[in-house]
């Protein structure tokens, strides 16, 4: 833990894309993301989140349901959730019967986080919909409300599936967040009373003031009593700035490359340096990095406070990926350390 801007703790937790590296497996990639969990719970960090990505050649994780259950089986303390599962691609009872039987399995280390981004291209989107039953955007709004009804279930009266319950019942429930890089899942989550995490490390686009209006906005619920606001941040810690502000470069390519419809694997620092960039694309590569920290130690520790103060946040989550697994690894060191964790 370390201190935010005005003395009030402030957490650091993890979100994990499961990248998989050029020359190395998907497999390669599930193994780093169990191994880097069980490191990052020894180092102190409060949560583990798992994103979720389909049809990437660069990306593993496809199903943070399953992977929060290997991950919460591999460590004791450590809150284990989901950053986020997309909630349009499926039915609101089944997610909840997911993340019932995991905080069965975990009781009071499961988070439910939910996001609204297909986490695909649109073709994909649409087999994962596959059926005349599948949800829209519209719905969406309805799906959130269900899922907390199934929950805690406590649908209304008038629910078309009153009665029915995801199971296993129990004493507790997971905590549910609201992911986003928008001002939509903000006021959802003030509406319905939820936390909310800003994906900073996707669009640093009026940020701050979203945020800012959520904690206005919000309405306190049976599921949380006041305002909780974390900002996701991409963030790289190494023993010098050159360092690494040199092991940034691969994500830089790796989102060029995202960005350009031109899907690869996790990109060696190598490709990076060697690649060579037109103007446009250097463009885009100056955009990525106003959303990057990279530096040492200290210097990611006072950027990482600055984004906690403009967010009034409560948390930071981490988002780090190297193209060298250890220099991940020794990244989320070197941080803890720096904070004090």
């Amino acid at each position: 833990m370390t201190e935010g801007a005005a003395g009030a703790v402030l957490r650091l937790s993890v979100l994990d894309q499961s990248p998989i590296r050029s020359g190395g497996t998907a497999a390669d990639a599930i193994h780093e993301t169990l191994e880097l969990a069980q490191i990052c719970e020894h180092l102190g960090y409060h949560r583990y989140w798992l994103a979720e990505h389909h049809s990437s050649p660069g990306l593993a994780g496809t199903s943070p349901e399953v992977l929060i259950g290997q991950v919460a089986g591999r460590t004791a303390r450590i809150r284990v959730g989901s950053g986020g599962v997309m909630l349009q691609h499926y039915s609101a009872l089944k997610v909840a019967e997911n993340f019932r039987m995991l905080e069965t399995l975990f009781p009071g280390r499961i988070d439910l986080g939910i996001g609204r981004a297909p986490g695909s291209d649109q073709r994909t989107s649409r087999a994962l919909k596959q059926g005349s039953g599948a949800p829209g955007f519209d719905e969406f709004p309805h799906q959130i409300a269900d899922v907390l009804g199934f929950l805690h279930d406590a649908l209304p009266a008038d629910h078309p599936f009153k009665g029915v319950r995801a199971m296993p019942s129990g004493p507790t429930a997971p905590e549910v967040w609201l992911l986003g890089s928008s001002d939509a899942s903000a006021a959802l989550a003030a509406h319905y009373g939820l936390a909310f995490s800003f994906a900073h490390f996707i669009s640093h686009e009026g940020g701050p003031e979203i945020t800012q209006a959520y904690r206005r906005y919000f309405r306190p619920s049976p599921y949380l009593a006041a305002p909780r606001s974390s900002v996701a941040v991409f963030a790289v810690c190494a023993e010098t700035e050159a360092e690494a502000v040199r092991l940034a470069r691969s994500r830089e390519l790796f989102l060029l490359r995202l960005y350009t419809n031109r899907l690869a694997p996790y990109p060696s620092v190598e490709e990076a340096e060697t690649h060579p960039y037109t103007e446009r694309e250097m463009e885009i590569v100056q955009h990525v990095r106003r959303r990057t920290v990279a530096g040492t130690p200290a210097q990611v520790r006072g950027h990482l406070l600055e984004h906690a103060a403009a967010y009034g946040a409560d948390e930071i989550v981490v988002v780090t990926i190297t193209h060298d697994a250890k220099a991940r690894v020794r990244s989320y060191e070197l941080l803890a350390e720096a904070c004090g964790l």
